[in-house]
């Protein structure tokens, strides 16, 4: 039930056909630079979330020394 090979062929036939080749092949270039930035922004949003993750599951030394400090002042 999907688009077959004739349907493609006519669809292109056609967008050539309404914008021309020069046209056609901006688009296409448009097109591809927007998909890889997308692309590249979703890896880079990836890796700060793995980032964040690494560094949430590190202990915090300072706030360990402040607690151990509470303790002895409060014995």
């Amino acid at each position: 039930m999907g688009i077959g090979f004739r349907e493609l062929l006519i669809i292109l036939a056609i967008a050539l056909l309404i914008f021309g080749a020069k046209k056609l092949r901006n688009i296409g270039s448009d097109l591809g630079a927007a998909v890889r930035g997308f692309k590249k922004s979703m890896n880079d949003g990836e890796d700060e979330a793995s980032k964040k993750l690494a560094q949430e599951d590190q202990p915090d030394a300072e706030f360990k020394r402040e607690r151990e400090n509470d303790s002895s002042k409060n014995a």
